[in-house]
């Protein structure tokens, strides 16, 4: 198209008549909610579900106040204030279309380091009922050796020093709830969107870990006027490419400097436990119920692990994105036999849930063609996540005495990717808070492949069991000596069942 229009609030009017834009009227919108973590996964997820919330509905209170939290969230929040929190929603269809529509349920904007005051006050205010969370799964600050929270983290020993001017989640959330507490206002819901079995009781976990040394007395008022429930939160959401913003303004004429794309499942598990209340977020899609559990373990030891093993394969494999990965039919064989074999055992009963289903959807998804979600991107921060989405099944198959081939092979993987290298030479992006100690572990590994396993932070005591470790090690050498392609062909060709 030849004129561009910029998406702002100003805008609106005119982009309404090309795409769907919010009909309320943002402008009488309360902040009810105050999210930390405006990436993309937020604005395809819950921004989404609160904004169709409000066009169905008459409700004013449930605004959200979108936070950047980081030093380097500096560029997504230029662009939502720039663009008075809108954005284009960019689904792209299994069939290579493209559904677009602009959210605006982000009213307010607020970047952390530029005023750490402001933040807090905006967290203990007494319109907020709800503060949710995309911090990732290393942003809790868990240290997996110890089962405990990381005290020797330097932002934390930072937020402990210097309180009105935290850096961390857990130092904005103590100051806010510790004002709300002193001006007599009521608690809030503390809600976690991230990718942790029981991210509500973690979060909580970890919250009064912190809070037990920053403010001790203000243990017992959380206790009492606080809530956590648990969530189990699924949509694949890639990054954002330039190209992405290019066919935006080709197929709507529409300028965003940040639209955010997707896939069209989205899925949101809620524990019903708001204790100042909450959006009826029923209406559009979300399901509450009493235990989130089942769904939370299916859906990462299924879903968020088989995204790891695509990434980690795919990357040994030398491609880019993980469609490349989940078309290819050893690695999909791979991943069939991981999931059917070594993670189904370990779920037990999911009332309501039909399996085979489940998992017939995910291979369908990880082979969306048109998400592109990039291998580099599901790789990063893969110390964090390995811990949650695949030893879990390792741990119970262990003391089942059930298969573990497969994962003890993902693991091995995961030490040949962390060299940087793959074998046809093929530098690796590693993005990674333990980079240096995973390389020099991963180099380490060469002439004693259990190095790898000595880092206790990722890997507990998994290096004492000696079923894993033969596992390990006869995976590792397959693959140093034999190569990639043919060590999962061989894999697979071990066993008969997939699932």
């Amino acid at each position: 198209m030849e004129h561009n229009i910029k998406l702002n609030q100003k805008s609106l009017g005119e982009i309404s008549k090309i795409i769907s834009c919010p009909t309320y009227d943002r402008s009488q919108l309360k902040t009810g909610i105050v999210h930390i973590g405006i990436g993309g996964f937020h604005r395809a997820h819950e921004a989404l579900y609160t904004d169709q919330l409000l066009h169905d509905s008459s409700v004013t209170d449930w605004g959200i106040c979108g936070v950047a939290l980081l030093d380097f969230d500096t560029k997504i929040y230029n662009t939502l204030k720039e663009q008075d929190g809108l954005y284009t929603l960019m689904v792209k269809e299994l069939d290579g279309t493209l559904t677009k529509r602009v959210i605006g349920s982000i009213v307010e904007c607020l970047y952390a380091p530029e005023n750490p005051l402001k933040v807090i006050e905006k967290m203990a205010s007494s319109e907020v009922k709800i503060i949710s969370l995309t911090i990732t799964e290393g942003g809790y600050n868990y240290d997996e050796a110890t089962g405990t929270f990381n005290f020797k983290n330097p932002l934390i020993q930072h937020d402990l020093e210097n309180p009105h001017e935290p850096k961390t989640i857990f130092g904005y959330l103590t100051q806010a709830l510790k004002l709300r507490k002193v001006r007599g206002l009521k608690g809030c819901t503390i809600q976690s969107c991230d990718n942790i079995q029981g991210n509500g009781h973690f979060a909580k976990k970890m919250l009064l870990s912190y809070v037990q040394v920053a403010e001790p007395e203000l243990i017992t008022w959380i206790d009492a006027n606080v809530s956590f429930p648990n969530a189990m939160v699924d949509r694949i959401t890639p990054s954002t490419s330039p190209l992405d913003i290019e066919i935006l303004k080709e197929t709507s004429g529409i300028d965003d400097a940040w639209p955010v794309v997707c896939e069209p499942f989205k899925q949101w598990v809620i524990e019903d436990d708001f204790i100042a209340g909450r959006p009826a977020w029923e209406t559009v899609g979300v399901q509450f119920v009493e235990d989130v559990v089942p769904y939370e373990k299916m859906k990462l030891s299924l879903l968020n692990a088989g995204h790891s093993v695509l990434g980690i394969l795919g990357a040994l494999y030398g491609y880019s994105t993980i469609d490349e990965a989940a078309s290819n039919g050893d690695i999909s064989s791979f991943l069939r036999i991981y999931m059917g074999n070594e993670v189904t055992p370990t779920l037990g009963d999911l009332e309501g849930v039909n399996l085979k289903n489940y998992k017939f959807s995910l291979i369908q998804r990880f082979g969306n063609t048109y998400i592109k979600d990039q291998i580099d991107r599901i790789c990063s921060q893969s110390s964090a996540k390995i811990p949650i989405f695949i030893l879990p099944t390792i741990y119970t198959q262990l003391v089942n005495k059930g298969s573990i081939d497969h994962a003890a092979f993902i693991i091995a993987a995961f030490a040949i990717y962390s060299v940087g290298v793959n074998e046809f030479g093929t530098q690796l992006i590693i993005k990674d808070a333990m980079e240096t100690v995973l390389n020099e572990k991963a180099i380490a590994s060469r002439k004693n492949p259990e190095a790898f396993l000595e880092i206790e932070s990722i890997f507990g005591k998994l290096k004492n069991d000696k079923m894993f470790v033969d596992a390990y090690t006869n995976a590792y050498q397959n693959i140093v000596h034999n190569g990639i392609e043919k060590s999962v062909k061989d894999i697979n060709s071990n066993v008969l069942n997939e699932i």
